[in-house]
């Protein structure tokens, strides 16, 4: 039996819009434009916190040694 996935109002606003794509040019635009846009709300965000004083640039120094690689056990 098939589950049924619930989408919200703008997902599927989303899906229209992507419904409409003819070709892998419009798809790059469309991708371009989506990217930009979640681009300006981190730039947004980190304003934000930099204004309230939550991020300053000890707290980019730390981020930028930070390991994040995650750690692979390898079979001997």
């Amino acid at each position: 039996m098939e589950q049924a996935i619930g989408l919200n109002a703008a997902q599927m606003e989303f899906l229209q819009l992507l419904g409409r794509i003819k070709t892998e040019k419009e798809l790059s635009e469309l991708r371009k434009v989506v990217c930009d846009f979640y681009a300006r709300k981190i730039d947004e965000e980190m304003d934000r916190l930099w204004a309230e004083g939550k991020w300053d640039n000890e707290k980019n120094e730390a981020v930028l040694k930070e390991h994040l690689r995650t750690p692979y056990k390898y079979a001997k």
